[in-house]
């Protein structure tokens, strides 16, 4: 399996790279340069695996066994869930009237973010180990990453890490989780700014390719695509826990709504959907509403301030894995995502064109929750005018 940038510019890598690498030299994101397509005898013998068990078979389609042998994989794997509180690991609670809600919060920081970082955590140790490297993870949070973070290779002696945690954006909670963890190689700083303004110095960091070299910088963000490969196994979970048969010609839809900040986990799902699972998602927000916005009329710009919510981790004006969906969407279009997101870095604002804004809507439907916020957000009330 190969990896290849977004926007086209960079050489093809192998896993081990893409995990290592932050952005693409380019500034582009990897993507896998093909997608296995799952057909239905494959979906019929996953539907009634464990979770676990599906991350290692999801996994295995996207490493190579020259890079991580099947039963090592599977090892690093059941390493990486020992310590979740659930003996799922993640749990479906059934509602009412066809109502169900995925449980991804049984990790040891309450984030989601712990299924993924914990894996991704222990792909980084087995290569580092083998490789005799030691490796600087550069992180910035806005909230639930910086904490899962370091939760995941707190003591590790062959990774240190630096977060930076946003002063005054972030949940108690999660702050205390950040600044508490007194290990040799967790180094938290307070800065200036909220989330989507520590993305652009990191950003530029990883653009030098020299000093991300000498200094073995990399990145745990879900700009890294071993976090949004294992948040694919998410959406198949929740699928084959929901559908009601699979034994239907064609198989049945299920509605997935996706809490969004970054776009990771709806990335995620949108791979799953170009695999054959046939999901419909769609997209929740608060008022910081890009993402809404996007779908909805092609609108990819930024409002005039990042707005407070109790959503924290969910206050990002910079959806960096909507470059992703942009990419899927274009049909691995890489000329088209390299004009249209060097004009975004330019002029913050992008009206998607035609052929590329008609596609989402099939797929995904863009809504708020801005309950939260007094008079809601511009975007629900003019979708109620």
């Amino acid at each position: 399996m190969w990896y290849v940038s977004t926007r086209g510019m960079a050489p093809r890598i192998d896993f081990e790279e893409a995990l290592f690498s932050g952005y693409a030299p380019d500034g582009g994101l990897y993507m896998p340069e093909e997608l296995p397509q799952l057909g239905r005898e494959t979906l019929h013998e996953w539907s009634t695996l464990s979770y676990p068990s599906l991350v290692k078979e999801l996994c295995s389609l996207f490493i190579g066994p020259e890079l991580i042998p099947r039963d090592d994989l599977n090892d690093l794997i059941d390493r990486a869930f020992s310590r979740f509180r659930h003996r799922e690991v993640v749990h479906l609670s059934r509602l009412r009237n066809g109502l169900n809600v995925l449980e991804l919060w049984h990790g040891v920081t309450y984030a989601f973010k712990d299924l993924s970082l914990c894996c991704t955590a222990q792909f980084l140790q087995y290569f580092l180990e083998k490789r005799k490297r030691h490796i600087t993870v550069v992180v910035g949070t806005s909230g639930d990453t910086g904490s899962a973070a370091i939760e995941s290779v707190q003591g590790a002696k062959n990774v240190d890490i630096i977060v930076l945690l946003p002063k005054g954006h972030c949940t108690k909670i999660q702050e205390l989780q950040m600044t508490t963890v007194l290990r040799e190689n967790v180094h938290v700083f307070g800065v200036e700014g909220n989330s989507d303004e520590l993305d652009e110095p990191i950003k530029t960091v990883f653009a030098d390719m020299a000093f991300v070299k000498k200094h073995n910088l990399m990145s745990l963000n879900s700009i890294n695509w071993s976090r949004v490969l294992v948040q694919i196994a998410h959406h198949f979970f929740a699928y084959f826990r929901c559908a009601p048969s699979l034994d239907m010609h064609p198989l049945p839809p299920v509605e997935v709504v996706v809490p969004t900040g970054a776009a990771g986990n709806l990335a995620a799902g949108c791979i799953a959907q170009k695999m054959g699972l046939p999901i419909h998602l769609v997209v929740a927000v608060n008022s910081n509403d890009i993402i809404h916005r996007t779908v909805q009329w092609g609108d990819f710009s930024l409002s005039k301030a990042v707005k407070p919510t109790l959503a924290s981790a969910m206050d990002i004006q910079v959806p960096y894995n909507m470059e992703r969906i942009f990419w899927l969407l274009s049909s691995s279009d890489s000329q088209v995502i390299r004009a249209l997101m060097e004009q975004f870095e330019r002029t913050k604002s992008v009206s998607l064109p035609k052929e590329l804004h008609s596609k989402p809507s099939p797929l995904l439907s863009g809504s708020c929750l801005c309950s939260q916020v007094p008079g809601g957000c511009a975007g629900c009330q003019a979708d109620r005018g």
